[in-house]
């Protein structure tokens, strides 16, 4: 196995595992800011405001891009399995 084999299988592994966890982290990040504005605009400074619906929306984006999920990641551990014959010589 060479450096450049390396190199690749990790590239691969970010970009299946940033996929995976973008929808997740988008909607987090979207969620916060829409918090944020509206606690800026009402001047409530409450932690809580801004975890609960962080949360639930989590939630339901992991409900609704869970079977993608899932199989993003299946295909990728699927490939990198049937590759292990041609990376060991």
């Amino acid at each position: 196995m060479t450096p450049d084999t390396v190199v690749a299988i990790i590239r691969q592994a970010l970009e299946v595992a940033m996929l995976a966890a973008g929808p997740m982290l988008l909607a987090s990040l979207l969620t916060g800011l829409l918090i944020s504005v509206f606690q800026a605009a009402t001047q409530i400074n409450e932690m809580t405001l801004s975890f609960i619906p962080k949360i639930l929306v989590m939630f339901i984006v992991l409900v609704i891009t869970g079977p993608w999920t899932l199989q993003l990641l299946v295909d990728y551990i699927t490939r990198l399995i049937g590759s292990i014959p041609t990376l060991i010589g």
